[in-house]
């Protein structure tokens, strides 16, 4: 139920070690692929040895192949921030040296704009002390990393997850991007019980909630962020008094995690990038996958279909103008609502 579009742009950004930066945007909804490689300096087709010479000026850097209709460039730009220390113009984090500068590379004037703009934007905001170093320059030839470098959080494991704790960088970012003042306004957005649950992974009452039993076709958003999670089309009655669904509609929304709260061994369901807690996945739904999202509404809001253009989602609109609705309810009556 995938919805596509063809469009594509290329993003690059520089934030220090490369190895920490494909992750946090690889497999989102809209990103095509992303190269580690060099980019910035004076020397042509650099090696990594090089690099670490400090003497070519290139940074390292990746490159975003991006569907801006899916994923927009500002939201790259946010997910950007929270990777890096803004402050630091020696490096980052362990990492020292201008070829662990961070920086922005713009490919146009309107990326160029939007990047200014979401700069300002961090500074007025106060979350950083010092003044946001961070450039806005022409993107120029960017020359990919040796193979070795490529996707190396998904082939190098172990090393990649010490590399990544001892760092310092994710220390740093959940102290800057978690608190007290985040929390603050999350309790403004929320209501007591929407807190509760996506941030301290309550669970509200069975048959007692929004969405157990609505019956609408349209779409379930994250109640933080507005990523499009779920769709009624997959939707079923799971007997349980909770809203469940077979398959999320936009698999790299969402992530799990292990759960043993409540003394068993579960899978949370978390959405990727508010981190909000959403509910539970289980193996006891419809055939084939036999996938059970068991989720909170607390933690969605329900876009009905005949608001998605207007409320931005207007790309999903094709999959309730077609047969496909039609069809699923009249070979699955049983779990469709």
């Amino acid at each position: 139920m995938k919805v596509t579009d063809k469009k594509e742009q290329l993003a690059t950004f520089a934030g220090g070690c490369f190895w920490c930066m494909v992750k946090p945007f690889d497999e989102l909804p809209g990103i095509v692929s992303i190269i580690s490689g060099y980019t910035g300096g004076h020397t042509v087709n650099p090696t990594y040895e090089e690099v670490c010479t400090e003497t070519t000026g290139h940074a390292e850097a990746v490159q975003i192949t991006f569907q801006p209709d899916i994923f927009p460039y500002e939201r790259l730009l946010e997910l950007f921030w929270q990777q890096i220390d803004p402050t630091d113009k020696g490096g980052q984090f362990h990492d020292r040296g201008y070829s662990y500068r961070t920086a922005i590379f713009v490919h146009n004037e309107e990326q160029r704009e939007k990047a200014e703009a979401s700069k300002r934007a961090l500074k007025a905001s106060g979350r950083f002390k010092g003044p946001i170093v961070t450039e806005i320059v022409t993107a120029g030839p960017f020359y990919p990393a040796e193979e070795y470098h490529q996707d190396y959080y998904k082939y190098h494991h172990v090393d990649y997850n010490m590399y990544r704790k001892y760092s310092g960088r994710d220390d740093f970012a959940q102290h800057n991007w978690n608190t007290a003042k985040d929390k603050k306004q999350l309790r403004k957005q929320l209501t007591a019980l929407q807190y509760e649950v996506t941030q301290n992974g309550a669970a509200e009452p069975a048959y007692r909630n929004e969405y157990w039993d609505n019956d609408r076709e349209g779409l379930y958003v994250d109640i933080i962020n507005g990523d499009p999670l779920f769709s009624s089309l997959d939707k079923f009655d799971s007997a349980t008094g909770y809203p469940s669904f077979s398959k999320p509609i936009e698999e790299g929304f969402i992530r799990g995690e292990g759960d043993l709260s409540s003394g068993q061994v579960r899978t949370a369901v978390r959405s990727r990038l508010s981190n909000s807690h959403l509910g539970h996945l289980f193996n006891d739904g419809p055939g084939p996958t036999r996938l059970h999202y068991r989720l909170n509404s607390a933690s969605l809001r329900f876009v009905p279909k005949e608001m998605l253009e207007q409320e931005g989602y207007g790309r999903y609109v094709k999959l309730f103008t077609t047969n496909e609705s039609c069809y699923l309810r009249e070979i699955n009556p049983e779990y469709l609502r």
